[in-house]
């Protein structure tokens, strides 16, 4: 991808310096002016589609960035949108004048209506609730009008904050009656149970929004003028997307999986920074003094006067507590029992291990098989020769034959994709050599992505384990190992659908010269890929060999749910010759198909995926608490009838390998999330089922008289 994102570099520097974009142009405009410029500038010149600024165009970001904003409608009033009209067919001139003045007029509208909405849940929660009360709320709020004045707002607010405080005062009830059993005067005890339930309900409900509001009041303007630049990206497509300086580096991390800090995730509260996971193997854990609970309240840099932060924004406190590799930050913290401390740390490396490939060893019987999960297509752009996806899944497998495998799943659910590279590379683990994906960019032909080393790491059988999560890189992979014959792909009818390729670009590089520090990246849509049998994985997605359904089924998650997605369409195939391999795919897909036929664990699945449908169909909840009650037992009896799903044992034995076994001597915190993931791992009715298919592969293999490599 390096040698594609130059080139659409190149290309847009070159109209940048032909244009002459240089800060003088814009000497009279501010930051926001500029991004708004520079953004829709590279949308223009460098998306793969790009839409046409017109009337169309303004009314969809008017309607969208109203909805973002206030997806509720428990802010604006009617005579606020009748207001705001006026720039309905106006926003597409106003982007090319570089004009805000839409944005402006709805942010200082917005921030008039939340200072506003904080005096109504105020008036609001000051009144008990009455849930003896016929009455109920429709949940489909974009097919709600807005309010007509103050008077129906509070009315909206009203029925939200008793929607809101319902299911806090069943709880609270339900405890007291629990308590009252031992009471004397049992009718009294109950009608006073239930005031001071429903009292302490509301308060609860006020704290979180007073919480909820003291976040909002963090936000700054810039913050604001984000989603109002997002809006307008995201009609291109769905995963084109404006990174804030910020942003942008919390994507590089995801993407890395290792950042430079303290290793511990944190969370703002009103005392400080409140500590709630420590990752292993980073310096807090390492040091072992701090313990989730604790609170930073103050920071300071090796030795210097700390600074206090109480009160101060959690990104901005973050960006105080993290620092390069070896640098040491001092933290006053408030511990658990109440004592301060001071804490020095060295800051370090510390790398995300659940974002990063995993493997075990499955027995069954005499038989071993071996099962990797791989999360994401993980790199680090600033250095590929790091750890990246591709040589780690290479090395569970080396490692996995060394343990004697017979046969591999490749575990792809909810892995949303990552880096085009690793998964060329990856798939060049299974096939001796040909072409892997097909690249087509806006204004080229077609690239084609070849594995060239003809060394095999494994070919022996496969299964790919595929769910309506699995997106992108997943499904390259998953489809260039269909298109072979190499594998059987298991999982549901069909994957995400996202067929589309990004490249991440620092707006910096637009300028010759900035006054404006960071303006961020944008992510944007510059390409889309295709099988190597010509076909696109955009909106149809991978469609598995062997169907099974989940929980997901009948849920709408896919590209094709999403919000301006790019279309379905084909070229023409590449030159690929399908494996010379075993498989009997219309065998072992009808033998599959049999056994599922008959398992109960699949019928309950199937069962339980309906029902899922059903409940998320269910928009309008009515606020009387009898109602609420006899609705809520029968979802509880209905979904305790499902826990049987989890009770489910496949009979699998999952056993870590040797390497790893070593590492629990010093690191029990990685034994426990290996033993939860092998627990969970025998109660997957999908695994169990790709490990039959595996059974099934292997024994055409030794008919075939082609034995599984345990060598390269």
């Amino acid at each position: 991808m390096k040698r594609n994102l130059a080139y659409v570099l190149l290309l847009m520097l070159a109209a940048v310096a032909s244009c002459s974009f240089t800060n003088k142009t814009f000497e009279n405009d501010d930051k926001d002016k500029l991004l708004l410029d520079l953004i829709t500038y590279v949308l223009e010149k460098g998306h793969y589609e790009p839409k046409a600024l017109n009337d169309d165009f303004s009314v969809h970001v008017f309607e969208d960035f109203i909805d973002v904003i206030d997806p509720t409608k428990r802010y604006f009033i009617a005579s606020d949108i009748a207001e705001f009209e006026k720039y309905k067919y106006q926003i597409d001139d106003e982007i090319k004048n570089t004009d805000i003045t839409f944005f402006n007029v709805v942010y200082e509208r917005l921030m008039e209506r939340m200072g506003d909405a904080k005096g109504i849940y105020k008036e609001v929660l000051e009144t008990p609730f009455d849930y003896s009360e016929n009455e109920s709320i429709s949940i489909k709020y974009d097919e709600e009008p807005f309010a007509a004045n103050r008077k129906e707002l509070k009315e909206r607010w009203r029925k939200q904050l008793k929607y809101a405080t319902l299911g806090t005062y069943d709880s609270k009830i339900s405890h007291m009656e629990n308590d009252e059993i031992e009471s004397t005067d049992e009718h009294n005890h109950t009608a006073h149970s239930q005031k001071e339930a429903e009292e302490e309900s509301r308060k609860s409900t006020e704290t979180t929004l007073d919480e909820f509001f003291d976040f909002v009041n963090d936000l700054e303007r810039k913050d604001w003028f984000v989603q109002y630049i997002n809006t307008i990206v995201d009609e291109f497509d769905p995963h084109t997307f404006y990174f804030a300086p910020e942003e942008k580096e919390k994507f590089d991390t995801s993407m890395s999986g290792k950042f430079e800090g303290i290793g511990a995730r944190l969370q703002k509260k009103a005392e400080g920074a409140k500590i709630v996971e420590i990752i292993s193997g980073g310096p807090v854990w390492r040091d072992a003094r701090l313990e989730v609970g604790d609170e930073i309240i103050k920071v300071g840099q090796n030795g210097e006067e700390p600074i206090n932060i109480v009160g101060m924004r959690l990104d901005d406190a973050i960006k105080l507590i993290k620092g390069a590799q070896g640098t040491i930050v001092d933290l006053t913290v408030k511990k658990v029992d109440g004592s301060l401390d001071v804490v020095s740390l060295t800051r370090d490396v510390v790398e995300l291990e659940e974002s990063y490939a995993k493997s075990a060893n499955i027995i069954k019987g005499e038989e071993k098989f071996g099962i990797i999960n791989l999360p994401k297509f993980y790199v680090d752009f600033n250095d590929y020769s790091e750890r990246n996806a591709a040589t780690d899944v290479a090395k569970e497998v080396e490692r996995l034959k060394e343990e004697g495998m017979e046969g591999l799943i490749l575990d792809l659910r909810d892995n949303g994709g990552g880096s085009l590279k690793t998964v060329v590379e990856m798939a060049g683990l299974f096939i001796k050599d040909g072409p892997i994906v097909q690249v087509q960019s806006k204004d080229k032909g077609k690239d084609v992505y070849d594995d060239k080393d003809e060394r095999i790491q494994w070919d022996g059988p496969l299964v790919i384990l595929v769910n309506e999560l699995s997106a992108s890189a997943s499904e390259i992979l998953a489809a260039a190992m269909q298109d072979y014959k190499r594998a059987i792909v298991i999982g549901s009818k069909q994957t995400f659908g996202k067929g589309t390729v990004q490249n991440v670009i620092p707006l910096n590089n637009m300028l010759r010269s900035n006054e404006h520090g960071d303006l961020g990246a944008i992510k944007i849509t510059t390409q889309k890929f295709y099988r190597i049998n010509g076909g696109s994985t955009q909106l149809e997605g991978v469609k598995s060999d062997i169907v099974v359904p989940d929980r997901y089924s009948y849920i709408d998650l896919g590209e094709r749910d999403q919000s301006n997605p790019l279309g379905w369409d084909k070229i023409t195939p590449a030159d690929y010759k399908a494996w010379d391999g075993y498989i009997n795919y219309e065998k072992t897909i009808a033998d599959s198909e049999k056994r599922m036929a008959t398992s109960q664990q699949i019928k309950l699945i199937e069962e339980n995926a309906k029902w899922l449908k059903a409940e998320q169909d269910e928009t309008e909840i009515s606020l009387n608490f009898d109602t609420y009650k006899e609705e809520k037992n029968k979802d509880k009896e209905q979904s305790n009838y499902f826990k049987k799903l989890t009770d489910y044992d496949s009979q699998l034995t999952f056993k870590s390998l040797g390497y790893e076994e070593q590492l629990f001597t010093k690191d029990s915190v990685l034994r426990e999330k290996r033993n939860r993931w092998h627990k969970n791992l025998a109660k997957d009715v999908y695994v169990e089922e790709a490990v039959n298919v595996l059974e099934d592969l292997k024994i055409n293999n030794i008919k075939q008289g082609k034995l599984a490599s345990v060598k390269n």
